[in-house]
């Protein structure tokens, strides 16, 4: 039975760059570095990048990594001072969350997400 995400896996063309972005920009704390390979740890679940295999182009923002925060306002600022560019500034999401969109240097897709709970259970929870 699947218990919850372990890990989600990047492929980069440059470890040293996405190392520095995922440490430096995001303030994530770097688990291990290998030669071709680092994880990040973000809340529990390990963030990593490989070199190695194809890096297709993806379909406009996916996949995307949602990385939970508690106000996405002063993430996105925390964010920003420390270089990281968002393609969608903090805006309100139909579905009870405040987001903001940002990609890493190699176009992988991440999101901050602030959930607001009682909004997000209004919408998701079934109708009659």
């Amino acid at each position: 039975m699947i218990g919850r995400i372990w890990s989600v896996t990047l492929t980069v063309s440059d470890l040293k760059k996405a190392i520095d972005f995922y440490k430096c920009g995001l303030g994530l704390t770097k688990k291990y570095e290998f030669k071709d390979y680092a994880g990040f740890d973000c809340g529990g679940v390990e963030i990593s990048v490989k070199t190695w295999g194809e890096r297709g182009a993806p379909r406009a923002g996916e996949p995307c990594v949602d990385v939970l925060v508690d106000d996405v306002d002063e993430a996105h600022q925390r964010l920003t001072t420390r270089g990281v560019g968002f393609s969608k500034e903090p805006h309100d999401a139909v579905w009870g969350a405040r987001i903001a969109n940002f990609t890493d240097p190699d176009g992988n897709a991440l999101q901050l997400t602030e959930i607001r709970w009682p909004e997000y259970l209004a919408t998701i929870t079934p109708r009659p």
